[in-house]
């Protein structure tokens, strides 16, 4: 059996980057689009806000494929208890990154407004037109994204932990530095 690599593939590296673009890309589009009076600048934002949904959902089926069938490198030397809120935190992010675009698809459905990806593809609706579930899907949805902006910062925080105090190289892990 050979030793795992130091550093995640380019191809797991890649993802985690795009997605975490694309996360803090979306949640900022929709805090902004959300407090603005109906325009056409609005109704534009909602449609790029439900295209990077979308996208991001594909990314995340990627993402988790690309997981499942590549192992990725052993964990850093930790105590027991980090090691564990370190599997449990990305399992919750990965959890999300399907939740958060499920939900606002779903609250899309629920509200009569169709999701075309990119203005060309019409993806079905999941759930019947119904007003007051598309109220509770706008919250989950709601919820599930500040979540998934918590548990992001707490990500961040801690991979900032790693490099700056204890210096164990874990950034380098993901393309930041040598490893």
């Amino acid at each position: 059996m050979t030793q795992p690599a130091a550093r995640y593939t380019p191809v797991a590296i890649a993802l985690h980057w795009l997605l975490a673009l694309g996360i803090v890309g979306a949640f900022g589009v929709g805090l902004y689009m959300t407090g603005l009076p109906f325009s056409p600048a609005r109704l534009k934002l909602y449609n790029w806000h439900k295209w990077a949904g979308v996208t991001l959902l594909a990314l995340s089926a990627l993402r988790l494929l690309w997981r499942l069938t590549h192992r990725p490198p052993a964990d850093l030397p930790m105590p027991a208890w980090q090691a564990r809120a370190a599997h449990a935190m990305h399992g919750l992010l990965y959890l999300l990154f399907f939740a958060v675009p499920l939900a606002g698809w779903a609250y899309s459905s629920a509200a009569g407004f169709p999701v075309v990806w990119f203005g060309v593809l019409p993806l079905p609706d999941f759930v019947p037109r119904d007003k007051a579930l598309a109220e509770s899907f706008k919250t989950l949805h709601m919820a599930f994204a500040y979540g998934l902006a918590l548990l992001v910062l707490a990500h961040v925080g801690a991979a900032l932990k790693h490099h700056f105090i204890d210096r164990d190289g874990l950034l380098a892990r993901m393309g930041l530095g040598r490893a």
